[in-house]
C-alpha cells in the first residue's frame, strides 16, 4: 500500500516507517528535518505541515499522523491545525486508514497545558474523520503513548531522580519502545479492520494509577 507518514525523519515516525517497509509498502515520510532513511520504497518530502504548501501527494492509502512538537509555542497550530490541514488535503475514497499518534495527557490532561489541548483535540477530530471515513468502509483511529524512550524524553531519562519518580507513577516500571508504538500503529491501520473511532492508551498503567490509603 501506499503510506504516508508525517514526522517521519526520527523516533516514533521512523520505527514506524520502518515497520512499513519491512512488510513491503510505499512509504512517503514527510519532516522539516531531511531523510533519515535509505531504502527504495523510500521518499522523503521536507515541509510544514500547519503553513507550507502541501504537495500534490496522489493515491495515499494509509496516513499515520505523528509530526507534532512539544511545549513550543506552536502546539496547537501544529499538532491540532497542522494534523488538520494534511488530512483533509489527503482524505478521500482511496484512504483505507488514518492513525493519529496522540497521548495519554489527550485523557489526563497532563504536561504541558497547550500541548495536552492539542492532543485531545486531535482524538476529537479522529472521531470526526472516523464518521465520514465509514462511508466508504475505511478507519480512523488513535494511538495515545505515554511515556516513550526517544530522544524527545532524554531530560528525564538521564537524571535518575526524575526517571525515578515517573516509575513510581508506572504500575509496569517502563517505557514503550519507538519499535514497540510502531506496531502498535501498524496493527491499527493494516490490520485493524473492525475497529474505528476509538482512542488506544499506551503507558504502561499510568493513567491507570489511583492510590488507596486505607
Amino acid at each position: 500500500m501506499n503510506v504516508l507518514i508525517s514526522g517521519a525523519a526520527g523516533g516514533i515516525g521512523k520505527a514506524i516507517a520502518l515497520r512499513f517497509l519491512e512488510h513491503g509498502h510505499r512509504v512517503i515520510g514527510t519532516d522539516l528535518a531531511p531523510k533519515a532513511i535509505v531504502h527504495p520504497n523510500y521518499s522523503h518530502e521536507i515541509f510544514d505541515i500547519f503553513s507550507d504548501p502541501i504537495p500534490a501527494f496522489s493515491g495515499i492509502e494509509v496516513l499515520i499522523n505523528n509530526a507534532g512538537v512539544q511545549d513550543s509555542g506552536r502546539d496547537i497550530d501544529v499538532n491540532l491545525k497542522g494534523t488538520i490541514r494534511l488530512t483533509e488535503a489527503l482524505l478521500g475514497p482511496q484512504m483505507k486508514s488514518v492513525v493519529f499518534l496522540a497521548s495519554a495527557s489527550a485523557s489526563t490532561g497532563a504536561e504541558f497545558p497547550e500541548y495536552a489541548a492539542s492532543k485531545g483535540g486531535m482524538v476529537a477530530y479522529m472521531k470526526n474523520v472516523a464518521l465520514r471515513m465509514a462511508a466508504w468502509g475505511g478507519t480512523a483511529n488513535s494511538l495515545s503513548p505515554g511515556g516513550v524512550t526517544t530522544a524527545l524524553n532524554r531530560h528525564v531519562m538521564e537524571n535518575p531522580a526524575l526517571w525515578q519518580q515517573i516509575m513510581d507513577e508506572t504500575p509496569l516500571k517502563k517505557w514503550a519502545s519507538p519499535e514497540e508504538i510502531a506496531e502498535w500503529v501498524y496493527f491499527l491501520a493494516v490490520i485493524n479492520r473492525s475497529m474505528t473511532a476509538q482512542d488506544l492508551i499506551v503507558d504502561n498503567g499510568e493513567s491507570a494509577r489511583a492510590k488507596f490509603v486505607w
